[in-house]
């Protein structure tokens, strides 16, 4: 009887093995979380906060800074997974990308999704969208959490649709002075609640100066000189801060941690006595020359 027995069990001993084996491998496998804005959303919200208007033509928004605040405040809230990317939901007529769009498009680790803009500047197609990246995702086993920036109550089916496939949806909103700015039934929905307060936008939304007569604005520098002030400043920081505090940023690039992102920007704008808000590409410049100085160093 037991030789009978004996083929049985070794087959059941592979089986565990195998099992066995495959567990280990999810274990060592990172979770992975994605981060969608709704960007219809995110300019009303966080202009109305910060510059006291919803009209996108009356503040800068620094979208490159602030996607990368976005990203570093993911890392914290998920401290074990990594990031799949940045999904950019807005508006546009025809569809076709913008100047301020193309930029965003061009960031490392963000994709840009664009639904129609109609004769009243409002969005359409944008939750279908958000929709169908979530269910796709979450279906797809891509995405263990989701971190939504968003308001409308039509992102419930959203919200739904990636949850029943076991993802979980963390709703991420905008203080407001009052009220609310997200729909009950979206609050009710999700998994978790996050608020990002007015000290989080203040550095990433200006309100557009008016004309002065007082003289002409200061010239916009180059992509090069900006690189050469943020190599600048990369190597005045080695110096006061030391070379153990800024090897802690290394192993983030290309990104930096938001509160550091925020003193190279205000250092890069009092030697150059020119405003980089609202300016991605010098923005990323900037970026550019602080991390090509500091890795030549290690």
């Amino acid at each position: 009887m037991n030789d009978d027995l004996a083929p049985l069990n070794a087959r059941i001993d592979r089986t565990n093995e195998l099992l066995q084996r495959m567990l280990a491998e999810v274990a060592k496998t990172p979770s992975t979380h994605a981060i969608f804005v709704d960007a219809g959303y995110l300019y009303a919200a966080a202009g109305r906060l910060v510059a006291g208007t919803e009209d996108r033509r009356a503040f800068d928004l620094d979208a490159e800074g602030l996607i990368e605040a976005l990203i570093d405040r993911a890392r914290s809230v998920f401290a074990d997974s990594r990031l799949l990317r940045v999904y950019w939901y807005d508006g546009a007529r025809r569809r076709i990308h913008t100047a301020e769009q193309q930029s965003i498009a061009e960031l490392p680790d963000v994709k840009v999704r664009l639904g129609n803009l109609n004769a009243n500047n409002q969005q359409k197609g944008v939750d279908s969208l958000i929709r169908t990246d979530l269910e796709s995702l979450a279906r797809h086993r891509a995405i263990s959490d989701a971190a939504l920036l968003g308001g409308d109550e039509d992102l419930v089916s959203a919200v739904e649709a990636a949850q029943g496939y076991g993802a979980r949806v963390h709703l991420w909103g905008i203080e407001t002075p009052e009220g609310r700015n997200q729909a009950e039934p979206l609050l009710w929905e999700v998994d978790s609640q996050r608020t990002l307060d007015l000290d989080f936008f203040k550095p990433y939304v200006s309100r557009r100066a008016t004309h002065s007569v007082e003289g002409p604005a200061a010239p916009r520098p180059g992509r090069e000189d900006v690189r050469f002030v943020g190599a600048r400043i990369a190597a005045k920081w080695l110096a006061e801060r030391g070379r153990d505090t800024l090897v802690e940023l290394l192993p983030g690039h290309p990104y930096l941690p938001g509160s550091v992102d925020q003193d190279l920007l205000v250092e890069a704008e009092g030697l150059l006595q020119y405003s980089l808000r609202g300016q991605a590409d010098l923005r990323r410049a900037l970026r550019d020359g602080f991390w090509e100085h500091l890795r030549a160093q290690y």
